[in-house]
């Protein structure tokens, strides 16, 4: 849309309204990502437009207010204000960055995209799960309600172990997922309350997160059985995508085994993109020739780490 519902035209309205200003602004988009997608195109593009106002007014907006006015734009926005390996809370608004991903001590992981032609409507998969959803205390909870699962908890031990809260880079504010909460390292900082974003000099200055101890940081958080949930309720409406994420897999389960075959593979959001994360360049080439033979358009890329992402932000 063209009017008051896009995200840019929401992001730029609310901005300028709390910051007390009028302008004249001026948005052009150049769509290529597909739409009902749930690769957060939408919500990239409200990113931009806030990143261009700030840049053009020549203020610090998104460290402050912009992440405030983000979350109220949409639940993922906030995200793309970080960039990297970002963890999100409570609807996904509380956002954190933390370490880059690595595998092999690389952080330019090889990922293919899987792009069905079909859309999936983020709204009705939450429909769709509150109604699978048996009422507490008996079974889960509604995927907006959001509360501590075990395999979060798992997830949290993981990549404290991996980045110890001593190796965390002080100027980002990123220090870790929260610890064990009875752990002596608990601290204000780490609590859900408080998860924050990066200022415009943190945001664009490099990470000083040592990787020697963490070169397979994606397989450990696969091995802690991290998955989507959305794929329970999206997989059997859309056998397609079921059949896309075994072909993204290749020969083996989760953890990369078997020869192409990925480390990780999942729906991306409520889809309906998929994506495979992959050991080397030329498994993320035989996943995306194995999707094309079955007349799926799939593109191989590789994941972006935070220094990358800000320094690719604007173009020349």
């Amino acid at each position: 849309p063209t009017d008051a519902r896009n995200t840019a035209f929401k992001m730029v309205t609310k901005m300028l309204a709390a910051l007390h200003l009028e302008a004249e602004v001026r948005i052009h988009i150049k769509k290529t990502l597909p739409m009902q997608g749930g690769m957060g195109a939408g919500s990239a593009n409200a990113a931009a437009a806030l990143i261009g106002l700030e840049r053009e007014l020549s203020l610090d907006i998104v460290s402050s207010t912009g992440l405030e006015v983000a979350a109220r734009v949409g639940s993922d926005v906030p995200l793309f204000l970080i960039g990297g390996s970002v963890l999100g809370t409570d609807r996904g608004q509380e956002v954190r960055g933390v370490s880059d991903l690595t595998h092999a001590g690389q952080t330019e992981i090889p990922c293919v995209v899987a792009l069905p032609g079909i859309g999936v409507s983020t709204p009705q998969a939450f429909r769709d799960w509150d109604r699978r959803a048996v009422p507490q205390p008996l079974g889960t909870a509604p995927l907006h309600q959001f509360t501590i699962r075990d395999t979060f908890r798992e997830l949290s031990r993981t990549y404290a172990s991996i980045f110890p809260q001593g190796n965390a880079d002080k100027r980002s504010g990123a220090s870790g997922i929260y610890p064990d909460s009875g752990s002596d390292s608990s601290n204000e900082q780490n609590s859900p309350e408080n998860l924050h974003g990066l200022s415009r000099e943190q945001r664009h200055t490099t990470s000083e997160f040592e990787i020697d101890r963490a070169e397979n940081s994606l397989l450990a958080l696969v091995r802690t059985g991290i998955e989507n949930d959305f794929e329970q309720v999206v997989f059997p409406q859309n056998p397609l995508l079921g059949e896309i994420k075994r072909q993204l897999m290749g020969s083996a389960v989760a953890g990369g085994t078997g020869e192409y075959s990925a480390v990780y593979a999942a729906l991306s959001g409520s889809g309906s993109a998929l994506f495979g994360l992959y050991g080397s360049q030329v498994d993320a080439h035989a996943a995306q020739q194995r999707l094309q033979q079955h007349g799926v358009r799939a593109i191989v890329t590789t994941t972006m780490p935070r220094t990358q992402y800000w320094g690719k932000m604007f173009a020349e």
